[in-house]
């Protein structure tokens, strides 16, 4: 298998990793490709069903041109530092260019133990891997900025957690890089200023490129980190999606979501809404998501103050500006797609929030609620009467938000999904995928590819989890 790789990490940032290579899967097979994001990379679909290809996306065995390793990075894990991660379950086989010019990173999950692997197993179950294709490829639908799953594999292992024996799987994934926050602090717990420059120029070469070379260049790609992660939050924010694990590794210089663990989609509006078993003091809550952004960008700014100024003192105002400027950036992307939800133009937070209250009252479904809008535009008002509809508030706000609304109901409706990853919905899915059956997990990527459109025959997938459900919870499973 031929694949042209030109691999810059491993080329320009020596001492910024380790060379790994991932161990052999006794029995590899192929669960799911995603073909598209294959043509996307220029990459033969039919070859990565071959051995040689199936090798590679678990990590035994690699194509000439392929520089595998483990990537160094620090992280704050729930507020704790920790010196020293990096890819321990996890590697980078490569980079390629894609069809449009764009250079994008070949990651694998689950390849095995690597050196910094801190006493793990370096492996991955089949339930968590497939759990990242279908949320990544949610996001994608929703048009969010999202790492890509390309590929999920079995390798014929069998790998325990809490005393099961699980499948086990190797996930590969597709991002326009692997840079985190937690990449920038390893260097910087270190005071390693050289590394930490080289690190920077590479960064902004890779994202930034035309701040290359100029004066005040990390100052200005630290507002287009800043200016990219509030934007994604905000998008995180407008689908109810709770990440649950917001630690500093886990916050991509690219501004794309990155590791899918114990993440999820709220069904009622909350904004103390948490998923995650670890999370026990709600750090990552659904409405904490944009503060926390702003404290892990605010250790970015921390690694880049030896960069901006060589007394760092001096430039430290400045950076407090900065990071305090980035609730203004997230409030007007939060006013700009909640507003389009509604269908007003210029919708202020007085009417966003007195919407939104009203949900959480009532413990309204988020996601039907904002859809159900698009039907009070077209006088049918029963949908959003049943949600909220005892709300003594309600009259009060349609005569406003009637007053001002500029946009149609389709043009509503194209930006308010109807399908997501309901919760209920993906555990049914990744259950029948366990045991061999696939068709659930298609049926709703399907939905998922395009979740605005509604689709006859998928109404089961629009709902709310049944009351029996119970209370939810999500695990680091990869």
């Amino acid at each position: 298998m031929t694949i042209p790789f030109d691999n810059s990490y491993a080329r320009d940032l020596e001492g910024m990793y380790l060379p790994f290579q991932g161990a052999v899967a006794p029995e590899p097979a192929l669960v799911w490709l995603n073909e598209g994001l294959a043509a996307e990379l220029g990459l033969d679909p039919l070859a990565l069903r071959e051995p040689a290809g199936l090798a590679m996306l678990t990590g035994g065995a690699m194509p000439e041109g392929a520089s595998p390793l483990a990537m160094a990075y620090a992280g704050h894990q729930f507020g704790g530092f920790s010196p020293q991660l990096g890819d321990g379950r996890a590697m980078l086989v490569g980079e390629v260019i894609d069809r449009q010019g764009q250079r994008r990173d070949l990651h694998l999950k689950g390849s095995g133990r690597t050196p910094f692997s801190r006493g793990g197993d370096g492996k991955a179950a089949l339930g968590p891997v497939l759990r990242e294709v279908i949320l990544g490829e949610a996001m994608q639908g929703l048009g969010i900025p999202t790492t890509r799953a390309l590929s999920a594999v079995t390798t014929g292992e069998t790998v325990w957690r809490d005393g099961t024996g699980l499948q086990g799987a190797v996930l590969a994934r597709v991002a326009s890089s692997h840079l985190r926050v937690g990449t920038f602090q390893f260097f910087y717990a270190r005071r390693e200023t050289a590394r930490l420059r080289l690190l920077a120029d590479y960064a902004i070469a890779r994202h930034d490129p035309d701040l290359s070379g100029t004066p005040d260049r990390y100052l200005a790609f630290l507002h287009r980190v800043i200016a990219r992660q509030m934007a994604l939050v905000a998008g995180w924010v407008s689908v109810g999606f709770v990440h649950g694990v917001m630690n500093t590794d886990n916050m991509t210089i690219s501004g794309e979501t990155i590791d899918y663990g114990p993440c999820a989609f709220i069904d009622a509006h909350d904004p103390a809404a948490v998923f995650s078993s670890i999370d026990a003091q709600g750090r990552y809550a659904y409405g904490n998501q944009p503060l926390l952004a702003r404290w892990n960008l605010a250790r970015l700014a921390e690694t880049l103050l030896p960069l901006i100024a060589e007394n760092p003192d001096e430039a430290l105002p400045e950076l407090q500006a900065v990071i305090e400027g980035a609730e203004g950036l997230y409030a007007a992307e939060r006013r700009k797609r909640f507003g389009a939800k509604l269908g007003v133009t210029g919708a202020d937070d007085a009417l966003i929030d007195g919407f939104l209250d009203m949900l959480t009252a009532q413990g309204a479904d988020f996601t039907g609620a904002f859809r159900a809008l698009s039907e009070v535009a077209r006088g049918n008002r029963l949908p959003l009467g049943a949600l909220i509809g005892r709300d003594p508030r309600l009259e009060g706000w349609l005569a406003e938000w009637d007053s001002r609304r500029d946009r149609t109901p389709e043009a509503m409706e194209a930006v308010n999904p109807l399908y997501i990853p309901r919760n209920h919905r993906v555990e049914e899915a990744l259950a029948a995928a366990q045991t061999g059956d696939l068709a659930p997990m298609q049926r709703l990527m399907e939905a998922l590819a395009t979740p605005c459109a509604a689709r006859p025959g998928f109404e089961d997938l629009e709902g709310p989890a049944p009351a029996g459900f119970g209370d939810y919870v999500t695990f680091c499973g990869t």
